[in-house]
């Protein structure tokens, strides 16, 4: 069975995988076949098209009201930064070999996507459409899209079956909208089979989205209004390796009853909350965001089960945590020195002088990095090697 170190490379390795296929898919040159014959030299006039770049149209930053003719040979459409209002079907009918559109920051409405203007784009990869007008999100959408950039809009709908046909899509950002609880039925992400990072960031949930695809891994729910969190709600998510639920509302009582314990989940980030313990966490998390909260103590028992602690002399099956972070919290000094136990044991050091107001006695087998309210450099005097460190951040 692979160790969690391998298990957060391999989560690295395919989200990187997938992000370098996509690109080097849009990037790779094309088959002459591709090239209309009769296109190669024509360039809008509002544009430019770089010579040694043929494939690429740029009419950022123009002023422009209206997307001018693309020509066929274009793979990367660059709009950003302009005053468009709509998106029709015609200035795109001969544009068959769209891989990359970028319409951020225009003024684009729903209104204004004609029907078929977006989905007769057969070969298109990504569309970013963050900092437009768009209420709801676009329908329909080509079925080849990978990427879909929807941040900092007015979306406060999705239409049902929107994602139905989207099985290749792995990336949707609606990050900075207006999204309610109510805009989501239990099929809303039906479709979304290869889905990996879904980002709902700053909008005005109060509750956990229903039925996630199985496939995620990344899941950013920061600066929202969530209360709480479903019973088995990671049943359904069996993947989910980064959880990021900051500045938000959870309390204890609004927690599941396993809280964390989740073997997939490697970072968990619950930064500016209402906790006031520990809440459970599985062996094979690494990084541990728990700063600002209302927590008092340090429960050894929870952050550190005793089948750890006990295993703390095996290297391979001891913990993994390697970053914890408590500062903005209630607890006073001294911290109990058993919690060096609960990380994950480095190699390559030689001795720590450990500040007597916050631990006592000798540590062998950890390297302690304490990062408080002021430098103290007094704290550590370690030898150790590079990305092989335990982060413990406090405050006093």
């Amino acid at each position: 069975m692979a160790t969690p170190n391998c298990l957060i490379l391999w989560v690295l390795l395919i989200a990187d995988t997938v992000w370098t296929q996509s690109v080097r898919q849009a990037y790779e040159i094309q088959d002459p076949e591709d090239w209309d014959v009769h296109d190669d030299f024509y360039c809008p006039r509002e544009c430019f098209c770089p010579p040694s770049f043929p494939t690429a149209l740029y009419c950022e930053n123009r002023g422009l009201t209206e997307i001018p003719p693309i020509p066929s040979r274009i793979w990367y459409l660059y709009l950003e930064n302009n005053l468009i209002e709509s998106i029709p079907e015609k200035p795109f009918e001969n544009a068959t070999q769209l891989r990359w559109i970028n319409l951020n920051k225009n003024k684009i409405t729903n209104y204004g996507i004609e029907k078929g203007a977006l989905s007769q784009l057969k070969k298109l990869l990504f569309l970013f459409l963050e900092d437009n007008e768009l209420e709801e999100v676009p329908s329909p959408l080509p079925r080849s899209l990978e990427q879909l950039q929807l941040a900092r809009n007015k979306v406060s709908r999705i239409p049902q079956g929107t994602f139905s046909n989207l099985e290749n899509l792995t990336l949707l950002d609606l990050q900075h909208n207006k999204l309610l609880d109510n805009a989501f039925q239990r099929d809303t992400f039906k479709g979304l089979k290869n889905l990996m990072q879904l980002n709902m960031a700053k909008n005005a949930l109060r509750n956990m989205p229903p039925r996630l695809p199985a496939n995620t891994m990344q899941l950013f729910l920061d600066n929202n209004s969530i209360e709480g969190i479903p019973e088995n709600y990671f049943n359904v998510i069996p993947k989910v390796a980064f959880l990021r639920l900051n500045h938000n509302k959870l309390s204890d009582a609004g927690l599941p009853s396993r809280g964390f314990d989740v073997s997939s989940i490697l970072d968990l980030q619950l930064s500016y909350n209402q906790l006031t313990n520990f809440p459970r966490i599985n062996a094979n998390l690494q990084h541990l965001h728990l700063d600002h909260n209302k927590i008092k103590n340090v429960n050894m028992s929870v952050i550190c089960p005793t089948t750890l602690r006990a295993e703390q002399d095996a290297f391979i099956h001891g913990p993994q945590l390697s970053y914890l972070r408590l500062d903005g919290n209630e607890i006073k000094p001294p911290i109990p020195i058993d919690l060096v136990a609960c990380f994950k044991p480095s190699s390559g050091f030689h001795n720590i002088r450990q500040n007597p107001n916050w631990f006592k006695g000798r540590c062998m087998w950890y390297e302690i990095l304490i990062v408080t309210s002021r430098v103290l450099d007094h704290t550590c005097n370690c030898s150790y090697p590079p990305f092989s460190y335990v982060q413990l951040v406090l405050s006093v």
